[in-house]
């Protein structure tokens, strides 16, 4: 049992050479009774990553096995999740992408033997901090509850993207075998993610913060969509035509949650666009009530 792989650890890097070794490190100092492996996808960085990545690999050959790409893959619309899925051995996946890392040396076994202990969950989360790049200070929490949990479809759906850090997910290789269509087909990988391991099985979340998320990463594609109002238009336009797909595959199921979703996504482009008279309509006056409305006017004032 302690030689058989439990969890395969997906990392995917490109151009991460002042995160990757805090990564790995986090990924390495993980206390378990089970065998784990690195999957590490260099997607042909131009920059000093992947010989880190090489120091690494030479020092752990057993734990840590890497892809480098020579050619990107995401420029060629590439799922390169897949290359990692395709090889892994474990039970489990945990993910945790280059330019994050884990702060809990017992992360993975917490996961673990709930997950073991329940055989119903597909995913585990966990509460997470967003640090900047640039400080290197928290900026935020990730904490969508303030006691774990179970959280239905349709709280998966309305959280959207992010109401999960990326790097606390894990989830369960038999209950998600392979990824859907959807994914497949998706601009963005995590929140189809967490929609597939919810039509699959339970997702549990952890009320205690094992994670970094960085933000602020500059050229990341979530400092891009912060900081141009036009990428995060089509973002959502993308999100849209996703749920919409979500939607044809579980026959229309959670059709209400899906609508909401997407109503509420315009709301707040409308809002940025500063068409305030279009919010005041039947069918986005009800977003004006809601907790996330005051929760972003007031980040929005204190920035």
């Amino acid at each position: 049992m302690a030689n058989e792989i439990m969890v395969s650890i997906e990392c995917n890097s490109y151009n991460h050479e002042n995160f990757i070794a805090e990564a790995l490190d986090s990924m390495l100092m993980q206390k378990t009774d089970f065998a784990y492996e690195i999957l590490v996808h260099d997607d042909a960085s131009t920059d000093r990553t992947a010989e880190i990545i090489r120091s690494y690999e030479q020092k752990y050959p057993d734990i840590i096995k890497p892809i480098y790409q020579t050619e990107n893959q995401y420029s060629k619309d590439v799922p390169f999740e897949l290359f990692n899925g395709a090889r892994a051995l474990g039970k489990y996946t945990a993910v945790c992408e280059g330019d994050d890392y884990w702060t809990d040396p017992e992360k993975l076994q917490r996961q673990v033997d709930y997950m073991e202990a329940h055989p119903e969950c597909s995913m585990c989360v966990h509460a997470a901090q967003k640090v900047s790049a640039v400080t290197k200070k928290t900026v935020a929490a990730i904490r969508p509850s303030h006691k774990d949990k179970i959280y239905s479809v349709e709280e998966v759906i309305e959280g959207g993207g992010e109401l999960f850090a990326t790097n606390s997910i894990m989830y369960s290789r038999e209950k998600i075998p392979e990824m859907p269509e959807y994914y497949l087909n998706a601009p963005i990988g995590d929140y189809p993610l967490v929609i597939c391991g919810a039509l699959n099985g339970t997702v549990y979340y952890m009320d205690r913060n094992m994670s970094a998320y960085r933000v602020e990463v500059k050229g990341s594609w979530t400092d891009v969509q912060l900081t141009d109002n036009s990428a995060k238009q089509k973002h959502l336009q993308e999100v849209a035509a996703l749920l919409d797909e979500i939607n044809a595959f579980t026959n229309f199921k959670y059709d209400k949650a899906i609508n909401r979703t997407k109503r509420r996504d315009r709301f707040y482009i409308l809002l940025k666009q500063l068409e305030i008279k279009e919010t005041l309509k039947k069918g986005y006056r009800q977003f004006y009530m809601k907790p996330e409305f005051f929760k972003r006017i007031f980040k929005r004032i204190t920035i």
